[in-house]
């Protein structure tokens, strides 16, 4: 049934202000819909996230022309990822050029580039409801519960998308669940780890430092992840890793894509972006430099075609989606133990550390 008390009407609904979301309000044509973000962000990092820009994404901010603010960046940057594979115990250094940063600055930062036309509301989305060709959204704030009617709803509100589960909750794909742990330290070791610890979870892990903390976490199997998450810790002892008390632990559902489960796009006004609509690497999990380029695309296919541009967003998500399938094949190498031993045995597109003489 529809709900009658509506005290508020719109365009455009966009559910979660993260990249995807921040990305599409900054582009749409705010001067032809009105358009409200919902931005149910309060806890700084209450998502578990590395908070590396990998090249990729920092690609297409340039495409933008932007730059990070400084206070967004964090120390040390990071110019090679140490890959630790448990079950053989070798370890092999890579190149990589990310940037490493604060994640909730991050986002904090693409929000504040979305223009003043568009309504950014912060409290969280409890229920939406088709109503004939219109949405009937309830949100909570601060000031109380606050009804919407419009036009179009964009879920841009990650893995555990409540979009995607109230429009379309026949899409299944693989998930697991993150978690991540903050430690003091006073050590800047220049390494982000990632680990293979076949024992405690079929996905991976990481680590890296950020000023003056130290994050270790992962992605496990829902059933058992904590019990997995403190094991894997353990075993982690062996190859230098040392744990002290936790400052902070925080947990939430990660997906990853698979050939056969594909993507959710949305549909009859609804549209998903970013993770909510899969869009996540399923070989490293990165999923802002998708959630940045969907959330653009969309923007593009609505700006051209009006409020129902599903095929628009279909066909320009086209080269990305088949991208990201092509890492589920990737995947598959990486994470099956005896490809990832002969490919780490080879040491191909690895470095060698040099060593330094301290006078």
């Amino acid at each position: 049934m529809c709900n009658r008390n509506v005290t508020e009407k719109c365009d455009i609904m966009i559910i979660g202000a993260g990249p995807a979301g921040s990305t599409f309000a900054r582009l749409i044509d705010s001067a032809k819909y009105k358009v409200v973000l919902v931005d149910g962000q309060t806890d700084k990092n209450s998502k578990p996230c590395g908070g590396l820009l990998a090249p990729d994404a920092q690609k297409i901010l340039a495409e933008f022309d932007l730059s990070l603010p400084k206070d967004v960046l964090v120390d040390p940057q990071i110019f090679s990822v140490k890959t630790i594979d448990a079950h053989t115990g070798k370890i092999r250094y890579y190149p990589r050029f990310y940037m490493n940063m604060d994640r909730f600055s991050f986002d904090k930062w693409l929000l504040s580039l979305v223009p003043r036309e568009v309504d950014v509301v912060n409290g969280k989305c409890t229920q939406i409801n088709a109503c004939g060709e219109c949405f009937n959204v309830i949100v909570n704030t601060n000031m109380g519960k606050v009804n919407y009617v419009c036009k179009a709803v964009v879920g841009a509100d990650g893995a555990n998308s409540m979009v995607r589960r109230t429009f379309f909750p026949s899409y299944k794909t693989k998930s697991y669940v993150a978690i991540q742990q903050w430690f003091a330290t006073d050590e800047m070791n220049p390494f982000y780890s990632c680990i293979f610890d076949p024992k405690t979870s079929p996905s991976c892990s990481w680590s890296i430092v950020k000023d003056s903390y130290f994050i270790f976490g992962g992605a496990f199997e829902a059933c058992k992840c904590r019990e997995n998450f403190e094991k894997q810790k353990k075993r982690m002892e062996s190859f230098g890793f040392t744990f002290s008390e936790p400052i902070k632990t925080e947990a939430c559902m990660v997906l990853r894509p698979t050939l056969k489960s594909g993507f959710c796009l949305g549909g009859g006004g609804v549209y998903l972006i970013g993770e909510a609509a899969g869009f996540i690497s399923p070989s490293s999990f990165e999923g802002i430099s998708s959630a940045i380029k969907s959330g653009t695309v969309l923007s593009e296919a609505i700006n051209k075609s009006g409020l129902r541009a599903h095929k628009g967003y279909e066909h320009k998500t086209l080269h990305m989606r088949l991208r990201l399938l092509l890492k589920c094949i990737k995947h598959y190498f990486m994470y099956t133990p005896f490809f990832r031993k002969i490919i780490m045995n080879t040491g191909i597109q690895s470095i060698e550390l040099k060593k330094q003489i301290h006078k």
